[in-house]
């Protein structure tokens, strides 16, 4: 399991998976064990201030070092293993046709684990388990096409499809960290359990328009110890379980149901945070519209660093992008587009326009590179229901193809 660590925790024995925070030039990359004091004294040295370390690695220091991290290719112990194959990489209008079906068949899953934690039966953890490794599947072949999935939403469907989602931003959050397969696997697998013990809340409080009173907050707040409570008698790992209990913790000792802070808070509890706050944000519930992503962005930039864990919210926007891939944009030539892909240049990336704001009326559909017609800018982030279009329809006649 990834923790994150202050420098002065560190000791050794244990395994650096990443620095997320130093100061100065020299920037180091590199993961391995931490074989002595040497290796921490130059660490220190070398500016680094926060590490994240995988304490599934830990071990028993033999020996003395010359003061380097011992890379996993430095144990004699290691055996060669066989590689896995390089996954093809294959086009959006390929992809969304397997990710359109894959999408369908989660939103049926989670209601299948949700019926389960209602009758308080137990399910079967492989179900979803090689389900999660098939949305990481799909991000590897094109991270595009279930980012714009996570765009179409049905109102009524919000409890089905916010963890389905969270698994998906998960997946492209940890791969964009470069975390190996299997941790990119486990907390795609988190992000799509860790809301369950939802389903045991009274439908006048989960659905409720208005602000809960502190008895309905209290009431909301037990989802957490429900879905925990659930998943502790299943063969889901205890590590995953942890995350899944941290999802609302917060850095300031304030989140609940622990009151947990700082560094009592796992990586993955943290991150799963941070895309549970982002969904919830960007989605359209019966009762308000969604907001845009550049407004979640901005209240997630808020909560951190007091609340939120702010390196990796910095990371989270940086991995979806100033113009996140399904979202729509208003262009300086009063048309509305959605975004397809990312370019190099983060302000100017690949859209579908569809539909001309001045004459009110849906227009072909037309794909247009923004970094390649300079006359052609984007002039602010928009959400559907301002100007009253249906971009469920428009997507699926114009841009899914499953």
């Amino acid at each position: 399991m990834l923790k994150r660590i202050s420098i002065d925790a560190l000791k050794p024995g244990m395994f650096v998976h990443k620095i997320l925070e130093q100061k100065g030039a020299l920037e180091i990359k590199n993961q391995g064990k931490v074989t002595s004091q040497k290796v921490i004294d130059l660490l220190k040295k070398q500016g680094v201030k926060v590490l994240a370390i995988d304490t599934d690695k830990a071990f028993e220091p033999v020996g003395a070092s010359d003061g380097k991290i011992l890379s996993e290719s430095d144990r004699p112990e290691k055996v060669t293993a066989k590689k896995k194959p390089k996954t093809v990489k294959v086009s959006l209008e390929s992809e969304l046709t397997k990710a359109t079906k894959l999408h369908a068949q989660g939103k049926e899953i989670q209601k299948l684990l949700l019926d389960n934690v209602k009758k308080e039966t137990p399910f079967d953890a492989s179900i979803p388990k090689e389900f999660s490794n098939k949305l990481v599947a799909s991000v590897d072949r094109n991270p595009d096409a279930l980012l714009c999935l996570t765009k179409i939403r049905e109102k009524d469907d919000y409890l089905l499809e916010h963890s389905l989602n969270v698994a998906i931003l998960l997946a492209n959050f940890a791969t964009f960290l470069g975390l190996p397969e299997e941790k990119v696997q486990e907390l795609s697998y988190t992000g799509f359990l860790h809301d369950l013990g939802k389903i045991n809340i009274p439908d006048e409080i989960l659905h409720k328009p208005g602000r809960l009173t502190d008895p309905e907050m209290e009431i909301m707040k037990s989802h957490v110890k429900h879905g925990v409570d659930y998943l502790l008698n299943t063969d889901v790992a205890k590590p995953l379980i942890q995350a899944i209990s941290e999802h609302h913790e917060r850095l300031d000792g304030l989140g609940y149901p622990a009151g947990k802070k700082g560094d009592e808070i796992s990586t993955e509890g943290r991150m799963l945070a941070i895309a549970d706050m982002y969904d919830a944000l960007t989605a359209d519930r019966v009762y308000k519209a969604g907001m845009s992503s550049q407004k979640a962005f901005s209240i997630l930039m808020n909560e951190a660093p007091t609340r939120l864990d702010v390196v990796l919210v910095q990371q989270f926007i940086k991995c979806l992008g100033v113009y996140p891939v399904g979202s729509l944009v208003l262009l300086s030539n009063e048309r509305l587009a959605m975004v397809l892909k990312q370019n190099n240049s983060p302000f100017s990336p690949i859209v579908k326009v569809f539909y001309s704001v001045k004459g009110n009326h849906y227009l072909t559909p037309k794909d247009i590179d923004l970094s390649g017609d300079k006359a052609l800018k984007i002039d602010k982030a928009v959400i559907a229901s301002d100007y009253g279009i249906d971009v469920n329809a428009f997507f699926e006649r114009s841009v899914s193809i499953g």
